[in-house]
C-alpha cells in the first residue's frame, strides 16, 4: 500500500460552455475559458512551481514563484492569477523565469528556521519541495539580523500547533477559513515585516473563533499549521479512503497511517458530499478508536448487579443463543427482539434485521431512527413515494432562496452548512424558521432575510401559515400543480390553507412570529427562484412531526420546488448510517427498501432466500418493548451500536422495561448506560476496523474500508453472523460484499450496487438500478415515485404538553459542533476543550426573575423529572423557552422529557417540555454519584 496522491492543480476548475485553445511549452492545450494558466498547465502535465496557490481557494498571486512569460507580453505575469486566452503561447520555464524563482526563493529562506530534518512536515513541506523545484541551493543573504524565526509556538488548540516561525504569509490559510470553511477566524495582522497569520483579536486559537475544521491545516504549505499526531507519530506511509462515521453529510477521507497507527485524517478532495473540507470530528475527533475505555473482550454476568465475567467469544456466543432460546420455549416467540445501529454499515444493519426475521421468526426491529427521523420516512413517502430527500448536497449551489427549518447545520451539519454559507454570500436568500437564533441566523458575511422565533410545538401552523399566503395571494406554480399533482387533491388543501384560521395574523397569537415575518418569507420563497427547504430534528421530534414534514412538502408542491437542481425537501439526518438503517428494513413493519411485512411477494422473495417461513405481522416498536417488557410478554433483547438508556425519552420508562428483560445484549465499543442493564456485552468495532457502505443524507452510498484490524478480533457484521449461527441460521459470508451482493438482488433500489461500481465511480445515490446504473443524484425529475404529487391537509393539533404556573417555561434541545450524539465518541476525544458539559440556555429576562447568574446551578424540573445543570444566561433563546442539549449522560435530559411523540411514528417529543428552573446549590446526589463512579471507572482502567 501506498499513499493515495491527489493532484493539486494550483486554482479551482472552471465551468464554461466555451472552449479556450493555446501553447504551453510548446504543447497544444484546450481548456474551458477563464481557466488560469496554471491550472492549464497542470492539466497538461506540467507544475509550475508555486507556494501560495492551491485549488481549494481562489487564487492570489502573492508568492510570485509561479512567474511565466506569455509571447507578445511584457514582464512575468503570475500564473495563478493569469486567465488562458485563445492563441496564447505560453513558457513555464526559461533562464529568466529561473533566475526570478530562485530569487524569490531565496528571500523565504533567508527567514525561515532551517531544522528540517526535526521539522514534522519534513518530507510532506511545499517550501521544501518548491527549493528543490527551482534548483536553490544557496542563500546569498545569510541569516543575520532581524527574523521570524524564533517567534512561540501557539500550542493551545488540542488538535494542532500554529508555528509563526515557519510562516511565509501565504494567506492560505485565511483563504480556507473564508472560502472553504465561511468561518472569517484568520487574518493577517500587520503590515510589511511584522505581518503574520493570527486568530483575530484573541490570543490563541483554542479561545478563538476558530471551529477547528483543519481547512487551515491542510492549505498550509509548511509546518506552520500542523497535526500534533503529525509531530508526535511521524509522516504517515500509507493511506486508504473511507467514509466519517459522525454526522449524516457523510465525509470521505484519507486515512493515513504508519504501520497499524493512525495518523491524521484528510478530507477527500474526490469526496462528493464533502468536496475535500471536513469539521472538526470527523478530522480530529477519532482518538475514541483507541481509547482505553473500549472493551475488548466479551463479558456475561446473570444478574445487572453482578460484576463481569469475561469469557471467550463462542461461550458469549453460546449464552446467548441458549437465554434467547430458553425466553423464546417460555414466553413464545415474540418475546426477543433486537435494535439496529445506525452507526454500522449497511451490511450490518441488513444482518441484524436478517437475524431478527428469520433466526426470531418475528418482525420486533427497530432503530434509533424511530426517536429521530422516522417522520421523514412517513411523510415523505406519503407525498412523494420515497422515504428519503430529493437532492444532493451539490444541489445547493444552485438554490437561490432557501428554507432552514429546525435544523442547526453549522453545529449539526456543519460540512454542508459551509457549503450553504458559500452559496449565501454569493447572493442566495435565507429564511430561518428556528426557536433559537443559531448561527444560520446571523454570522460573518451572511445574515438571514426573515428569522421566524417560532414558540416551540407550532411547526405545523407556521408552515400552513406559509402556505395560506402562497394560495391566497395566487404565488401557486399552477402549472407545477396541474401536470405533477392530483388536482383534486390540490384544491381541498388550498381550501383548508386559505381558511382565516390558518392566517398569519391569527397564526401569530399561536406561534408568537409577527405575521409581517410570515407573509415576507412566503412571498420570498415564492417569487425567490429556486426554493429550497432543508430540515431537522427541530421538525421530526414533536407530536405532529409527521405532520410538519408533510406540510413542508405541500410548500414544495405548491411552487413547484421539486424535480430539479437548487430546489427540494431535504432532511439533514443525524447520523451517519441512519438514512442506511432505514433502508435497510430496520423497522418493525417493512422489509428493505420500505415494503411492508403485509406484502406477500416481498416475503417471498426473502423466504425463498432464508429458507424459512417469514411473519406478516408488523413487529413492536421500540416504546412498546419496554411496555410488553413491563406486563411480562417481552424478556429479551440485542441492542447493536445504541445508547438507549441515554437517547430515549422517559429514562424511568427505558430503565425499567430493561430491568424487567431476563437477557439484553449490548453489541458496543463501551460500557455505555444501556450496559447499566445488560446480562451480555459484545464488543463492537469501529469504522477504521471494517469493510461496508454508509448511506448519508443525500442517498450516497459511500464505501467504508478498513483501514486496521478489529481490536476485538471480529467486525459487527462478523459477531452478528456467529450469534445466528448460533441459533441454527445459516449465514455463511466471507466479506461484506457478499451482503451487498444480497440487498442488491432483494432490494429493487439496490439493484445496481456493487462494492466494484461504488470503487469505480467513488459513490452513487439510490435509487441505482438498471434505469439508473450511476445513480439518481436529483429525485422525482418528471413525475414522482407513487404517481401524483400527494397534497395532504395538515391540522394544527396544540401539543398536550402545556405550560402553566408549575412549569411555565418551554425547553427544547439541540446538539453543539464539538460534541455528537450521545457523547460515547466525542467525550473520548479532546473535544472536550470545547464542551466539556451540556449547560441550560436561558434568556436574561427570565434568568432575572428567577435571581440566575452565568455560570450558575439550576434545578429543571418538568411532570417527568428533573435533572440539574449550569446556566448559561444568553439572548439566543427568546423569553419563555430554553435549551440545552443532550451529549454528557450525567445531564440526563431525557430524565424530564415526556412520553408524547408522534402520532404516525411514535417519535418522541424532545423538542417541547414544560419546565421550571429554579436556583441549585450544585449537581443532584444521583449526578455526584454518576461522576463519582466515572471518575473511579476511569482510574480503575488506567491502572490495569
Amino acid at each position: 500500500m501506498s499513499l493515495v496522491e491527489e493532484h493539486d492543480f494550483g486554482t479551482p476548475a472552471v465551468k464554461s460552455a466555451v472552449t479556450v485553445s493555446l501553447t504551453i511549452d510548446g504543447s497544444a492545450v484546450s481548456v474551458p475559458a477563464g481557466t488560469s494558466i496554471m491550472r492549464a498547465a497542470a492539466e497538461m502535465g506540467t507544475s509550475v512551481p508555486k507556494l501560495c496557490a492551491t485549488d481549494s481557494v481562489k487564487a492570489f498571486g502573492s508568492c510570485r514563484l509561479c512567474l511565466v512569460e506569455i509571447e507578445g507580453r511584457a514582464g512575468t505575469p503570475a500564473s495563478c492569477t493569469t486567465p488562458v486566452a485563445e492563441g496564447m503561447v505560453v513558457r513555464t520555464q526559461t533562464e529568466r523565469l529561473k533566475r526570478l524563482r530562485k530569487g524569490v526563493m531565496e528571500l523565504y529562506i533567508s527567514d525561515h528556521p532551517l531544522d528540517c530534518l526535526t521539522c514534522g512536515a519534513n518530507g510532506d513541506c511545499e517550501l521544501q519541495d518548491m527549493a528543490g523545484a527551482v534548483g536553490l541551493r544557496e542563500v546569498r543573504y545569510g541569516y543575520e539580523g532581524e527574523s521570524h524565526t524564533k517567534l512561540e509556538k501557539d500550542q493551545s488548540n488540542p488538535y494542532f500547533d500554529y508555528d509563526p516561525s515557519k510562516c511565509i504569509v501565504c494567506s492560505r490559510c485565511v483563504r480556507a477559513c473564508e472560502e472553504t470553511q465561511g468561518t472569517f477566524a484568520l487574518t493577517i495582522e500587520g503590515r510589511g515585516f511584522d505581518s503574520r497569520v493570527s486568530p483575530g483579536a484573541h490570543e490563541d486559537f483554542l479561545s478563538s473563533e476558530c471551529v477547528s475544521c483543519g481547512a487551515c491545516v491542510q492549505a498550509c504549505p509548511t509546518a506552520t499549521l500542523i497535526e500534533k499526531s503529525v509531530v508526535e507519530i511521524g509522516q504517515p506511509e500509507h493511506s486508504v479512503v473511507t467514509t466519517c462515521a459522525y454526522c449524516g453529510v457523510g465525509c470521505s477521507f484519507k486515512a493515513e497511517m504508519r504501520g497499524d497507527e493512525l495518523v491524521r485524517m484528510v478530507p477527500w478532495k474526490d469526496g462528493k458530499a464533502n468536496r475535500g473540507h471536513s469539521c472538526v470530528k470527523g478530522r480530529f475527533a477519532w482518538g475514541y478508536a483507541t481509547h482505553k475505555d473500549r472493551i475488548l473482550k466479551p463479558m456475561i454476568r446473570a444478574r445487572i448487579t453482578d460484576p463481569w465475567t469475561e469469557v471467550t467469544w463462542d461461550e458469549a456466543f453460546a449464552h446467548v443463543a441458549a437465554e434467547f432460546r430458553r425466553i423464546q420455549g417460555q414466553y413464545g416467540k415474540d418475546a426477543i427482539g433486537g435494535i439496529t445501529s445506525s452507526r454500522c454499515t449497511n451490511e450490518e444493519t441488513y444482518l441484524v434485521q436478517k437475524l431478527i426475521r428469520a433466526g426470531f421468526g418475528n418482525n420486533n426491529v427497530d432503530t434509533c431512527a424511530r426517536v429521530c427521523h422516522s417522520p421523514t420516512g412517513y411523510g415523505l413517502k406519503t407525498a412523494f413515494g420515497t422515504s428519503a430527500g430529493t437532492q444532493d448536497f451539490d444541489s445547493v449551489e444552485e438554490t437561490d432562496v432557501v428554507i432552514v427549518i429546525g435544523a442547526n447545520p453549522t453545529d449539526g451539519h456543519p460540512v454542508f452548512a459551509s457549503r450553504l454559507k458559500k452559496r449565501l454570500r454569493q447572493g442566495a436568500r435565507l429564511i430561518v424558521i428556528d426557536p433559537r437564533r443559531t448561527d444560520m441566523v446571523k454570522s460573518p458575511h451572511i445574515q438571514a432575510d426573515y428569522h421566524l422565533p417560532l414558540r416551540p410545538g407550532t411547526n405545523v401552523a407556521v408552515v400552513t401559515a406559509l402556505a395560506h399566503v402562497i394560495v391566497t395571494e395566487g404565488l401557486v406554480n399552477e402549472k407545477f400543480v396541474r401536470e405533477f399533482c392530483d388536482w383534486s387533491e390540490f384544491e381541498d388543501w388550498a381550501a383548508f390553507v386559505a381558511d382565516p384560521r390558518h392566517a398569519p395574523e391569527a397564526v401569530e397569537k399561536i406561534s408568537g412570529v409577527p405575521a409581517a415575518a410570515i407573509r415576507g418569507a412566503a412571498r420570498l420563497f415564492a417569487t425567490g427562484g429556486n426554493g429550497a427547504i432543508y430540515y431537522g430534528l427541530g421538525v421530526t421530534e414533536h407530536s405532529q412531526g409527521t405532520t410538519t414534514v408533510m406540510a413542508i412538502a405541500n410548500l414544495a408542491l405548491a411552487t413547484g420546488n421539486l424535480g430539479r437542481p437548487g430546489v427540494g425537501v431535504n432532511p439533514l439526518r443525524g447520523q451517519n448510517n441512519v438514512q442506511g438503517s432505514c433502508d435497510m428494513g430496520s423497522f418493525p413493519h417493512e422489509f428493505p427498501g420500505y415494503r411492508h411485512v403485509s406484502d406477500d411477494a416481498t416475503r417471498e422473495t426473502f423466504e425463498k432466500l432464508w429458507g424459512v417461513p417469514l411473519s406478516n405481522e408488523p413487529g413492536l416498536r421500540i416504546p412498546n418493548m419496554f411496555d410488553a417488557a413491563l406486563d411480562g410478554s417481552f424478556r429479551g433483547l440485542y441492542v447493536q451500536g445504541e445508547d438507549i438508556v441515554q437517547s430515549d425519552p422517559d429514562t424511568h420508562h427505558v430503565t425499567s422495561g430493561l430491568s424487567a428483560m431476563e437477557c439484553v445484549v449490548v453489541h458496543d465499543l463501551f460500557l455505555n448506560e444501556t450496559a447499566n442493564y445488560a446480562h451480555v456485552f459484545l464488543p463492537g468495532s469501529t469504522f477504521l476496523e471494517k469493510d461496508g457502505t454508509f448511506t448519508n443524507a443525500e442517498r450516497r452510498i459511500n464505501r467504508v474500508r478498513r483501514v486496521m484490524a478489529p481490536k476485538n478480533g471480529l467486525a459487527d457484521w462478523e459477531v452478528t453472523q456467529r450469534l445466528a449461527q448460533s441459533l441454527g441460521l445459516a449465514m455463511n459470508y466471507t466479506h461484506p460484499r457478499e451482503i451487498m451482493a444480497e440487498i442488491a438482488a432483494t432490494t429493487p433500489s439496490f439493484a445496481g450496487v456493487t462494492y466494484e461500481r461504488l470503487d469505480e465511480l467513488g459513490s452513487v445515490q439510490w435509487p441505482c438500478n438498471e434505469a439508473a446504473p450511476t445513480g439518481t443524484p436529483i429525485m422525482h425529475i418528471g413525475g414522482f415515485a407513487r404517481g401524483k404529487g400527494k397534497f395532504v391537509i395538515t391540522e394544527y393539533v396544540p401539543t398536550d404538553e402545556k405550560t402553566g404556573p408549575r412549569f411555565p417555561l418551554l425547553l427544547t434541545t439541540g446538539r453543539i459542533l464539538s460534541q455528537y450524539n450521545v457523547g460515547a465518541q466525542t467525550r473520548r476525544t479532546a473535544n472536550t476543550a470545547w464542551h466539556p458539559e451540556d449547560l441550560l440556555e436561558i434568556h436574561p429576562h427570565d434568568a432575572e426573575n428567577r435571581g440566575l447568574k452565568d455560570g450558575d446551578w439550576v434545578r429543571v424540573q418538568s411532570r417527568a423529572g428533573e435533572t440539574t445543570l449550569r446556566a448559561h444566561v444568553t439572548d439566543r433563546v427568546a423569553p419563555g423557552v430554553v435549551y440545552t442539549t443532550f451529549h454528557h449522560p450525567e445531564t440526563q435530559a431525557n430524565v424530564i422529557t415526556t412520553d408524547y411523540s408522534d402520532w404516525a411514528t411514535n417519535c418522541p417529543e424532545y423538542k417541547v417540555t414544560a419546565v421550571q428552573i429554579a436556583p441549585s446549590n450544585g449537581p443532584s446526589e444521583w449526578q455526584e454519584h454518576y461522576r463519582d463512579h466515572a471518575a473511579l471507572s476511569r482510574r480503575i482502567k488506567a491502572a490495569e
